[in-house]
């Protein structure tokens, strides 16, 4: 009997490991809604961490009821498309209807199409492998706090006090459910005109769980972390964004656009020309 106890000593590291990596994940709840959404559109410009700009874009907001469609575009200077429309409902908590995200062009290497039905836990990829177009249905156990296309709307209702965690699909030829966990980090201050503000770094770590999870770092495939600034006023306003679009893609960042005015005179509405 003596002998046991090194033996368990030896072990319950061990078994502690194999019960971390096949833990269940936790169901977390969704996100409470503090500030609901409404009809807007916003002007975007993506680049290089470097400041080489890639892209120009815009978030469309239109809402119906208690339903929000919000579709987010970048049109790069190559042709190359990144269109994501998301569905969701903010009737006290923000919940995922569908998504559909669409990635083609020379700047995104691995052309896909994704379709995300939450309600009915189906999702479509569309995607090209060794040349040939590959369509595969999936069935996946989507939790209720999923954030696909959502996460700048749920950070401006998620409280600062605390880390919090949320789910999302994974968009690659095999999506699966990981889990977000978020906190709030470091408040830098920036200055509109002569006004000095601050911000909120909310950090955005990805967790894959299992034996999956555990291997990713290894082998460097632990996605990198998001970086999403936002300004915590009565009215919850996005500033910056940093992280990668794509798997296996490069950290880019998505600024709001100042507004260039032409000098050339604008032309009269059709309706003020005579006949």
């Amino acid at each position: 009997m003596p002998c046991l106890k090194p033996r368990l000593a030896r072990l319950l590291p061990l078994m502690l490991t194999w019960l971390l990596l096949h833990a269940p994940p936790s169901n977390a709840a969704p996100v409470a809604v503090r500030h609901k959404e409404g009809v807007s559109q916003g002007f975007l410009l993506l680049r290089s961490l470097q400041g080489e700009l890639l892209a120009s874009g815009d978030l469309i907001q239109v809402v119906r009821g208690d339903r929000v469609t919000s579709e987010l575009v970048f049109h790069f200077k190559d042709g190359s498309i990144h269109d994501e429309t998301t569905v969701y409902s903010q009737h006290n908590t923000f919940r995922l209807l569908t998504d559909h995200l669409i990635q083609k062009g020379p700047t995104l290497p691995h052309p896909v199409e994704v379709a995300i039905d939450a309600v009915n836990g189906t999702v479509m990829v569309r995607s090209m492998e060794d040349g040939k177009n590959k369509v595969e249905t999936k069935h996946l156990d989507i939790p209720e706090d999923a954030a696909n296309g959502m996460i700048l709307t749920l950070l401006k209702n998620i409280p600062v006090s605390a880390p919090a965690s949320i789910s999302t699909v994974t968009t690659d030829s095999k999506p699966r459910v990981v889990k977000l966990v978020i906190s709030a980090g470091e408040r830098p201050m920036f200055a509109v005109g002569r006004s000095a503000r601050r911000a909120t770094n909310y950090d955005v770590k990805v967790e894959i769980g299992g034996i999956a999870g555990a291997v990713a770092p290894l082998i460097g495939k632990q996605p990198p972390d998001t970086h999403v600034w936002i300004f915590r006023g009565r009215a919850p306003t996005f500033l910056r964004f940093e992280g990668v679009l794509y798997e296996g893609g490069p950290v880019w960042r998505i600024d709001p656009a100042n507004i260039v005015w032409s000098d050339k005179e604008t032309s009269k509405p059709d309706t003020a020309r005579k006949p």
